[in-house]
């Protein structure tokens, strides 16, 4: 069986083969290669059943390392690293092929009060509501979003995406390195402090990489670039239902080496911090073979 691929909570249910080993599929569709945020995501949910259920995650760290292949179920193999009085950390390599494709640690933490501040969320952002759809977008633009851009926004997935400034997408010209875009799952969330991190684990992995190209005038659809998820890192500050808009504000603060870095926030719509992201992901321009 396949997972549904407009419910990432159907992509969520891992089926436990042993202690410590767990199975993921993926969902039915024509991608060739797996979606980054969902191997995150069914890690994090493999590492959150061998952990308390008192205690919740705060930060994960990861490393995409081969492109996971759709087809084939993933395996996902998670060790009990530490378990303090207060915090519990766990590994999870994720198995292919009979080879580590990908590498994940996360800390979870009983909940404690204490001193709490965050930054306010970016002034002047317009409400969601006031903002085109992504198929609203390509029937009013035509022809002025790139094709690439255009198929991705037409597939059909469990997230909907509202870019706030089009000018990303529109453009070819070479603009600041920022972009704030709000989403939201289609589907209703459990009430269920663990599935809602594993949903916002796996949506936080969308668009991050797009805004390292902005500062060359480029799209990641361009047939002379070779695109990747290299290391992915996500800070938990407070829960959030998931059952409204986020704002995902993000910046590319440097790119180097074929590689672009891109920090990321999430905010509910009411304006609190729910999460941070930061990720590095291989922007390589390919070189044309000689004849």
């Amino acid at each position: 069986m396949t997972a549904d691929p407009q419910s990432i909570q159907s992509i969520l249910e891992l089926e436990q083969l042993e202690h410590n080993l767990f199975r993921g599929r993926s969902p039915d569709t024509s991608w060739q290669r797996v979606f980054g945020g969902q191997v995150i995501a069914q890690a994090l949910v493999a590492a959150q059943r061998c952990v308390e259920k008192e205690r919740y995650v705060h930060s994960l760290h990861c490393y995409f390392m081969l492109p996971g292949d759709p087809s084939i179920p993933i395996i996902y193999q998670v060790e009990r690293l530490r378990d303090g009085s207060s915090f519990a950390t766990r590994r999870v390599t994720a198995i292919q092929h009979g080879q580590a494709i990908f590498s994940f640690e996360a800390s979870f933490q009983l909940d404690e009060a204490g001193l709490d501040f965050q930054m306010p969320t970016p002034p002047d952002v317009p409400d969601p509501d006031q903002l085109l759809s992504q198929r609203e977008i390509i029937e009013r633009f035509g022809d002025r979003i790139p094709s690439g851009i255009a198929r991705f926004w037409r597939r059909e997935r469990p997230i909907e995406l509202r870019p706030v400034d089009l000018e990303h997408y529109t453009s070819r010209e070479k603009l600041d390195p920022r972009q704030n875009i709000w989403v939201r799952v289609k589907e209703e969330v459990a009430d269920d402090r663990r599935v809602q991190a594993a949903v916002l684990a796996y949506l936080s992995d969308m668009t991050l990489l797009d805004t390292s190209t902005f500062a060359h005038g480029r799209i990641l659809a361009d047939p002379d670039i070779q695109a990747a998820s290299l290391d992915h890192a996500m800070w938990f500050h407070r829960p959030d239902r998931l059952d409204d808009w986020l704002l995902y504000t993000q910046d590319s603060p440097s790119t180097s080496g074929s590689r672009g870095f891109t920090r990321g926030a999430l905010y509910s719509r009411d304006g609190t911090l729910v999460a941070s992201v930061a990720q590095e992901g291989l922007i390589r321009l390919r070189t044309k073979q000689k004849q």
